[in-house]
């Protein structure tokens, strides 16, 4: 199917539910806002996702003194899947909306490169590197010529790490892996790594996992600690191996012709509270896991923070993940990652000197 005939059927179905959730506003007295825009996130109320979505509400409301209005939909409201809520985008059903890099797979397949094993060493260096220009710019203009509607306007992130959890065996090196049904998403490049470790990927939908771990079709899964404690698989989880494999990040994009229909210092307010959710975004997850591990623990996990030598073991046995997807998607946007990456790390390099 072509996407102008996938993107025709996407409004026609989505354009009754939009309608049912404007009607069911009716009663509200309209605001004299002259710029009015939907924000879209799959997750819950009780997500860092949406906790950025009400900073970026309120900072842009307040500073633009009610000419901007912002509507937040969470849970899936308006649209229930990422490529659903894509076409919504592209189509200027709603104008905002944030994915992770499998969210993004289907638009943008090279996007998986910060998706490699252990590209990101640290926070800092990953925080450093999806707020550079040097990732972020490149970034930016492939989706826009490539779709003509997708702005990226900022990357925050989405629960943390994704770290090794395991029912019954606790994984102290890539060795340990050998054997076990790990669950991933449908990516790619999250069975790869599995496969490189020796162990059995099983792709299991978000809603099936709980299941799957309480019957064992799975052994473990590669999560953050807040989703694990959030979706209570910690009943059937007892062991977390802080490898940091993945860096969560989360993308946040604009339809591009909303945010030109409006007046430029309009549209710095607009960057402004982005700016601003990206840093709500980046914060919540690590203060939230504080209270997640120590509730794991509470509920007899146990939690595990690999040496430095087999923390080396695991990116070792990770090396051909990189070496397949160079392999399957071209080398250019591994380079732009890592050469973010190590800019970031220069500069923090710079900054440790200055102060020792």
């Amino acid at each position: 199917m072509k996407n102008t005939d996938l993107l025709k059927k996407t409004t026609a179905a989505f354009v009754p539910t939009l309608m049912a959730a404007s009607l069911s506003l009716a009663a509200i007295p309209a605001l004299a806002a002259d710029y009015e825009f939907n924000i879209v996130h799959l997750s819950n109320t009780s997500d860092e996702d949406y906790d950025g979505a009400v900073v970026l509400k309120d900072y842009v409301e307040a500073q633009s003194n009610g000419r901007i209005q912002v509507n937040i939909y969470s849970g899936g409201q308006l649209c229930g899947n990422p490529t659903e809520c894509i076409e919504a985008l592209q189509a200027n059903l709603i104008q905002v909306f944030n994915t992770t890099t499998g969210g993004l797979a289907n638009v943008f397949p090279e996007i998986q490169a910060l998706d490699i094993p252990y590209i990101f060493p640290t926070d800092r260096v990953a925080e450093c590197a999806l707020n550079n220009e040097m990732l972020v710019g490149p970034i930016r203009k492939e989706l826009l010529d490539r779709t003509g509607t997708m702005r990226l306007m900022t990357i925050g992130n989405t629960g943390g790490w994704r770290n090794f959890a395991t029912t019954n065996k606790l994984i102290k090196t890539p060795a340990d892996v050998k054997g076990l049904k790990i669950r991933t998403i449908n990516s790619p490049i999250q069975m790869q790594l599995v496969k490189a470790m020796g162990g059995s990927p099983t792709a299991v939908p978000w809603p099936e996992v709980y299941t799957s771990l309480a019957t064992g079709l799975v052994e473990g899964t590669k999560n953050g600690i807040t989703d694990i404690m959030g979706m209570k698989f910690n009943e059937h989880i007892k062991y977390m191996t802080l490898d940091g494999h993945g860096y969560m990040a989360s993308m946040w994009w604009m339809n591009n012709d909303s945010l030109k229909d409006m007046p430029e210092d309009l549209q710095h307010i607009m960057m402004d509270g982005f700016d601003a959710l990206r840093e709500v975004t980046t914060v919540m997850p690590k203060r939230r896991q504080i209270d997640a591990y120590n509730e794991f623990k509470a509920s007899g996990g146990t939690v595990y923070a690999p040496t430095a030598e087999e923390k080396a073991q695991f990116q070792e046995a990770a090396k051909p993940v990189r070496d397949w997807f160079v392999n399957e998607y071209g080398a250019k946007w591994v380079e732009v990652t890592e050469n973010a990456v190590k800019a970031c790390e220069g500069s923090i390099n710079d900054t440790y000197n200055a102060q020792s």
